[in-house]
């Protein structure tokens, strides 16, 4: 290759909405600029989680991140300010456009560290065909929720990360953001009643749910007729995709739990952020401002299998044509998502308090306990934000 050719590499993770929307936009990038060449690899879903971005900045020029690092990009300076980069226009159009907080999520000290090139927070999914000949509708309540899962036809992604999101849920839904506290992470009243409440659903889940993220849990529902609805999993609207998978499923809101309104659940997507490393980080932004406009996140980041963090993408026409009305369906959840803390340590408190919510949702046990196990991570985790 000659010398002349700016070469950058990228690291996302490993499903169609990670990867192809990726190689496709850098591929068309190349097309508009002769000397550039991007190439992108892919992680696990769980290591896309977990993995420091500190190693991975030193090998990557491009990095699809979780928001979480947000706080440790900002300390560390693994990532670039992307305000040093960007015009203020293009970036006052990225808040302008934002989905639910999926902008702001990126924002920390007063800085952007990634654009919100995708957003996603958990929502429900169906396959109506099987509903329909179990002579059910989507459930609309919790109690409905419970109804159905007796049936033995209902999945919930039950890994660690998924157990402890739901948890972050069913709290701020009755009332308490978690892990907004000095040293607990919720009240021990509402941490007892958002336990027994998954509790009580998961014993009437398949076994297999506790070793299964959300990709495994749309791929169940799909490739076969066993299961009918899942009442919250992060989104993936290439599974409402026709050609995509043999059964297709269709997404919407969460159900009401008692006395309050629908489940609040807990952000995602991903987020586009430069190596600080970098030796080439005009041209990375460059490609970073390509991929997060309005037109390619609307048209071409959405044909090759992307879930766009645009908000105009959301509401626009073909996103919705192709996903069966996915975008404006969800959108509601996207727009009261909970906002998960992004403080330096945060990390720490994820990464190790989803394990012990997950074996007490498989065995039983004491809440209490459990919540006190909680509390020391969490203020573990803070003493490690200088």
């Amino acid at each position: 290759m000659s010398k002349d050719v700016i070469e950058l590499r990228g690291i996302t993770w490993n499903h169609t909405r990670g990867f192809v929307p990726m190689a496709a936009t850098a591929q068309r990038f190349e097309e508009l600029n002769p000397g550039v060449r991007i190439s992108w690899d892919k992680r696990s879903l769980q290591a896309f989680a977990d993995e420091p971005i500190d190693q991975l900045a030193k090998r990557y020029d491009l990095l699809v991140i979780d928001h979480p690092w947000s706080g440790f990009a900002a300390r560390t300076g693994v990532t670039v300010a992307l305000d040093d980069w960007l015009p203020a226009d293009f970036m006052a159009d990225q808040k302008a456009n934002s989905v639910g907080h999926s902008h702001e999520s990126y924002s920390f000290d007063g800085k952007q560290w990634a654009l919100a090139i995708d957003a996603a927070t958990p929502v429900a999914s169906a396959r109506m065909d099987l509903l329909a000949d179990l002579g059910e509708k989507v459930p609309e309540t919790w109690d409905e929720l419970l109804a159905l899962a007796k049936r033995g036809k209902v999945l919930v992604p039950s890994i660690p990360q998924d157990t402890l999101m739901n948890f972050y849920m069913l709290c701020s839904t009755m009332g308490e953001d978690p892990c907004v506290r000095e040293d607990e992470v919720v009240s021990e009243e509402m941490g007892i009643k958002a336990l027994k409440m998954l509790r009580e659903l998961s014993v009437l889940l398949p076994r297999d749910c506790f070793d299964w993220n959300p990709i495994q849990t749309y791929e169940a529902m799909s490739s076969t007729d066993d299961y009918a609805y899942c009442p919250f999993a992060y989104g993936y609207s290439n599974y409402a995709k026709a050609g995509y998978a043999k059964g297709l499923l269709k997404f919407g809101d969460m159900v009401t739990l008692p006395g309050t309104d629908r489940c609040r659940t807990t952000l995602g997507g991903t987020g586009l952020a430069i190596s600080g490393s970098s030796p080439n980080k005009e041209i990375a932004a460059r490609y970073a401002q390509f991929v997060a406009n309005e037109t390619m996140q609307s048209g071409q980041f959405v044909e090759f299998g992307g879930q766009p963090g645009h908000r105009k993408a959301w509401l626009a026409d073909y996103p919705n044509s192709t996903t069966d009305n996915y975008f404006k369906d969800t959108l509601p959840a996207l727009d009261r998502a909970f906002l998960r803390p992004r403080y330096h340590g945060h990390m720490f408190f994820q990464d190790n308090s989803g394990a012990p919510i997950r074996e007490y949702l498989m065995n039983g046990g004491d809440e209490k306990q459990l919540l006190t196990k909680l509390n020391q991570l969490y203020v573990q985790s803070k003493s490690q934000n200088p």
